[in-house]
Parts: C-alpha cells; structure tokens; sequence
C-alpha cells in the first residue's frame, strides 16, 4: 500500500446525470478493493455490430504529476454485448483537463453464417434484424467503462547498438512458451 494517499480531482459537466443531485458514491469503487470507479454514459446511443462512437462521460479531471487513468471496458458489458473500450487502456495523460470521452465500439459480429441463406428478400430481412438484435443499446447514465489510476515513471531513453538476449526467455516471442 502507498504511503501517500494519491487525490485526483474531478469536475462534473453539465450533460453529467448526477450534475444537479451528486452522490457521494458516484466516483467510489463498487466494492472495498476493487481497482476501477466507473465511468456513465452521458448521452443515449445505439451501436449498430461494428460501429464505434465517442461517448461523453461528463467529467474533466486533474491527475498529479506521473499519474495516467486507464479507461477499461467492463467484463460484463464486454462479455455478454460485445461493448468494448477501442483503445483499451484509453490512457488519460496528467496534463490533459478537456472533457473526457470514452472511445467504445460494438464488437459484435454482424453476420451469422444463418444469415446468408435464402432468398434475397430473405437475407434483407434477416440481416436488418441480426443488425438490430446485436446492437448495444446504451442509456444516459449507465455504466460504460470504468477508469483505473496509475503511476508511470518516464525513463531516460538510451540508445544502443545491442540488446543482451541471454535471460531465460531470450528472443522467444509469441507461443514461445508452449500452449497448455
């Protein structure tokens, strides 16, 4: 645990639900340990399978000095809709104070190879339902993502004409440890 308790400020926008009525829990972690507060959506929106949007979650924040935020997809969203963070961490720089906006896509299949069979009439009616029955339909206010701090260090960057390999792992690199 951190000797210093690390304090990110956080400023509500107008388009944010709880603007008018704030509750103390808003920006709190759903549970005691838990890493991430979570972020709403501050604007209704329909993603079609595929499609990506810029949704407002109706904050600015300040971060400290050598502090990031992470905007994370939740599990369940991702799991059991397809909702997921595009930039997954979307990293929040300490320097930045615009508004922020979470960057999700729908990444639901469009298509079922079910859909392809049939006539033509067949396949625009069973493709324009597969459209609407994988969309994601978000409402103001629901839970988009949740955000996670984190503290970096930003090394001095050397440049060299040979990296050493011999370490246990060496140069193996994707699947180089076996498949289990």
């Amino acid at each position: 645990m951190s000797a210093e308790q690390l304090t990110v400020r956080i400023q509500l926008l107008p388009e944010h639900p709880e603007i008018d009525a704030p509750r103390a829990s808003t920006f709190q972690p759903a549970r005691d340990g838990d890493a991430g507060i979570d972020l709403v959506a501050c604007e209704s929106i329909s993603l079609a399978p595929g499609q990506r949007a810029a949704v407002s979650a109706g904050i600015r924040i300040a971060l400290p000095s050598g502090v990031e935020g992470h905007a994370r997809s939740r599990s369940g969203r991702s799991i059991k809709q397809g909702l997921t963070v595009v930039n997954a961490p979307g990293t929040i720089d300490p320097g930045y104070r615009g508004p922020i906006k979470v960057l999700l896509m729908n990444a639901a299949a469009a298509l079922d190879p079910a859909d392809l069979e049939g006539t033509p009439e067949e396949l625009a009616v069973r493709l324009s339902d597969g459209l609407k029955r994988r969309s994601v339909d978000i409402k103001r206010g629901e839970r988009i993502a949740q955000l996670v701090f984190a503290r970096f260090e930003r090394p001095v960057i050397e440049i060299t004409d040979h990296i050493d390999e011999d370490t246990a792992r060496g140069a193996g690199g994707f699947g180089s440890t076996g498949v289990e």
